[in-house]
């Protein structure tokens, strides 16, 4: 089942309204994220205990700490994490297609 207009109007309304909230800078850096990601994944998880998890970023801007990304990308592969990375406004977005790895392996 798909989700109903109704639902999608409210995660655009939250979206909007959070995005109001706040202000957006750099630096870029995405790899703390991913580590924080990284142990909440990895802790208490066990045969009796499964979930999976899925990082969603939304970013206005350029990843400026690339190297340390992909590597927490990498540590992350092992684990039942999906990461997304979303670029919104006007920024140069390529550098971050190396990240989804269709050309080349991270």
């Amino acid at each position: 089942a798909g989700v109903s207009q109704e639902r999608q109007q409210g995660i655009l309304d939250a979206y909007h309204y959070t995005l109001s909230q706040v202000d957006l800078y750099g630096p870029t850096n995405f790899s703390s994220i991913l580590e924080a990601t990284i142990q909440y994944a990895s802790a208490g998880v066990s045969q009796e205990r499964q979930q999976y998890h899925i990082l969603l970023v939304i970013t206005d801007g350029e990843i400026t700490d690339m190297e340390k990304t992909i590597e927490k990308i990498v540590h992350a592969s092992s684990l039942p994490i999906s990461i997304v990375i979303v670029g919104v406004g006007t920024a140069d977005f390529t550098k971050m297609e190396t990240l989804d790895a269709d050309d080349n392996p991270l």
